[in-house]
């Protein structure tokens, strides 16, 4: 870890069991709070950090002890800046279905990406799609959803 003036950049290599993800939520998020990100920016970096970890270890890891979720965090006085790599086979966030449209309304999972978008100021994806990178400026305005092409 590397704390200075204000900054903090941290790496993790974690097991992908949910002790370990919840634990690095709870750091993160405690983190940002010590930096001062406000109430707002807090539930929004908590809801897409907790989605993204939650993702990637599900998801990517399929739920695996024996696979690690990469997680690299930088902290400035500007920005909350967060990437998290597994090690699964990655997805097409473009190929998964809008969670508004049709039957999907009522299934219990595929909101995620969704509310990432939302809450984040930035989203990236890798190529392969196993890693994402999500930023969310301390001036941010409120979040906008995109209207639904149902």
């Amino acid at each position: 870890m590397t704390k200075q003036d204000n900054i903090l950049h941290k790496s993790w290599q974690l097991p992908s069991t949910a002790k370990a993800i919840q634990k690095a939520c709870r750091d993160l998020l405690g983190y940002a709070e010590t930096h001062g990100f406000g109430e707002d920016a807090i539930f929004g970096i908590h809801l897409a950090l907790e989605e993204a970890l939650v993702n990637a270890f599900k998801h990517g890891n399929k739920s695996n002890p024996e696979k690690i979720v990469f997680v690299e965090c930088l902290i400035t006085p500007e920005k909350f800046d967060v990437s998290i790599t597994d090690q699964g086979d990655g997805f097409v966030p473009n190929d998964l279905p809008d969670p508004r449209c049709n039957g999907n309304l009522y299934k219990c999972s595929g909101r995620g990406v969704l509310l990432i978008n939302a809450y984040m100021d930035v989203v990236e994806y890798n190529e392969l799609g196993n890693s994402i990178h999500m930023i969310k400026y301390r001036q941010s305005q409120a979040p906008a959803v995109e209207d639904c092409d149902c």
